[in-house]
């Protein structure tokens, strides 16, 4: 019953997380992290979790709208870097998100001091990619689920190893967006979404503003949702306008 109370907490964390995201995302404004304590009064809280939850995404609107986040936010999503650190045996994903997150650390100059459990780590050691060769061999169904979990990897410009897979396969995360949308499973479908809108090669079949439109609509509840489907217009918009 605790364990369920304490999932309970932090989805909701996650999702006043995603929810402040979403507004700045919109408003193309800075991020104000609601409820969330300074740094030194949060370790070992939940609010370290739903960052960690939410990754990279949440410095997302200062990576768009190129702007130097709030040094409060910066302080937390640094922290969060620090007290998760993969272990060696934890699962791809897990190891690329936190690549992520120290990645969007390395774009503000925010070099890490060392994870705990990880003595001698550095700002050199966090910058080498995890392996992403189960991707090139995963079916459409698998690849499309992986790229939502890893969407805080769409951005625009972003290079590694995860996009160059993305970009191999636009037809299979197309496919992958369609079978998310009929299986009503709004979070995969946003996730593929906003991977679409940066790959060359999608079918113009799909429909994909519609598609994001309609998916929006249908998980408008969940503000995990709202935000891909914003990140995905924001990038569109920028491209467009390229």
């Amino acid at each position: 019953m605790e364990q369920s109370g304490t999932s309970a907490l932090l989805q909701g964390a996650v999702q006043d997380l995603a929810s402040d995201v979403v507004s700045a995302l919109r408003g193309g404004d800075h991020l104000r992290m609601s409820g969330t304590g300074a740094v030194d009064e949060i370790e070992g809280s939940l609010d370290l979790a739903a960052v960690r939850v939410l990754g990279a995404d949440l410095l997302l609107p200062h990576v768009l709208f190129p702007s130097p986040p709030d040094p409060a936010a910066l302080a937390v999503f640094r922290k969060t870097v620090e007290t998760f650190p993969p272990r060696a045996d934890a699962a791809p994903t897990v190891k690329w998100s936190h690549w992520a997150m120290s990645r969007t650390l390395r774009r503000f100059d925010t070099p890490l001091s060392g994870a705990p459990g990880a003595p001698g780590a550095s700002f050199e050691d966090e910058a080498a990619e995890p392996d992403a060769g189960w991707l090139d061999e995963a079916t459409w169904q698998a690849l499309t689920h992986q790229l939502a979990v890893l969407a805080p990897l769409a951005v625009p410009a972003e290079d590694c190893a995860v996009v160059r897979a993305a970009r191999r396969r636009p037809v299979d995360v197309a496919r992958g967006f369609v079978r998310a949308v009929r299986r009503r499973d709004w979070q995969q479908a946003a996730g593929a979404g906003r991977w679409l809108t940066l790959l060359d090669g999608v079918p113009d079949t799909l429909g994909l503003e519609a598609g994001l439109d309609f998916v929006e609509l249908m998980g408008g509840n969940d503000p995990r949702v709202a935000l891909q489907v914003q990140a995905a217009r924001v990038m569109r918009t920028a491209g467009a306008l390229v």
